[in-house]
């Protein structure tokens, strides 16, 4: 059994809150440079030119790359034998503990701004934390423990869709929904975008996983040759669709699309479409 302390876990998340507002990781900063690149339409490719401007600048600058700082939606996979020592004054926290106290950290510390309201409909009082994070558990085998944090912005998230099919759906309907879902986000979604695609599972599983799938680097593919050209094939038809830079028009609508997928009810065809903005904003540590 392998002792990981409270503190450890709070530090941790609060430098991966901090890091994530600010550094875009060097995939996105590649595919983003790589779409400058190719881009015909010039003011689609002056439109990216400041986009990666923004992002050298937030990084060199310790300025946020969005104003929108996000929502902090950590994934967890804890190993079977790892344990997480509590503090002595506080002997009954938990993991999620700290990674709440390690999010109000790592939010002020690095004055970013909270967008977190205590209740949805009523009040909407912000907890001026940025807390609580959405947290999702995973348990593997051995004695690492991964933390992986995203902090999304809300403008992406509004556009995200989900929709239950009929098990006898063709493909195709499917990756027409899926492109129709990410053109009309249009301009409010600050594309180029990463798109994140869950097929199967059930309702909530569903759009775990389209939301998992952004964990993803750009340059990989499903490792299943159906769902790796599914990828591809809607890639290319969102492009098509010439809405481009930040909905201005051009060859780059969407940088990639990432589909993950899961066992399903015979009677189901859950499908998920998670839309990230141009700052795909995530960092993680293995402790």
């Amino acid at each position: 059994m392998r002792q990981i302390k409270y503190e450890t876990i709070v530090n941790a998340v609060a430098k991966l809150c901090i890091d994530s507002c600010h550094k875009l990781p060097e995939d996105v900063l590649l595919a983003l440079k790589e779409a400058q690149r190719r881009e015909s339409n010039p003011r689609a490719a002056r439109i990216i030119e400041k986009l990666i401007e923004n992002a050298n600048l937030a990084s060199s600058e310790m300025i946020p790359i969005c104003q929108d700082t996000g929502l902090s939606i950590v994934f967890v996979e804890k190993g079977s034998e790892v344990f997480i020592e509590p503090p002595k004054d506080n002997p009954s926290a938990t993991i999620d503990d700290a990674i709440n106290a390690g999010v109000e950290l790592g939010y002020k510390e690095g004055l970013l701004r909270k967008s977190v309201v205590s209740e949805p409909l009523n009040k909407r009082e912000n907890t001026k934390t940025n807390t609580p994070a959405i947290i999702h558990h995973f348990v593997t085998s051995g004695d690492r423990l991964k933390l992986s944090v995203m902090t999304k912005g809300g403008g992406c998230e509004n556009k995200s869709q989900f929709k239950m099919f009929n098990p006898t759906e063709d493909k195709a309907v499917i990756v027409n929904w899926i492109k129709d879902v990410v053109i009309e986000a249009g301009a409010n979604a600050c594309p180029p975008f990463v798109i994140g695609v869950g097929i199967g599972g059930d309702f909530e599983q569903c759009c775990l996983i389209s939301k998992k799938a952004l964990l993803r680097k750009l340059d990989d593919s499903n490792s299943d040759s159906f769902y790796a050209e599914m990828e591809k094939e809607i890639l290319s038809l969102i492009n098509a669709s010439s809405l481009g830079a930040q909905g201005l028009g051009g060859d780059t609508t969407a940088l990639a699309v990432k589909i993950e997928t899961a066992p399903c009810h015979i009677a189901s065809l859950p499908v998920a479409v998670n839309i990230e903005c141009h700052a795909h904003r995530h960092k993680e540590i293995v402790l």
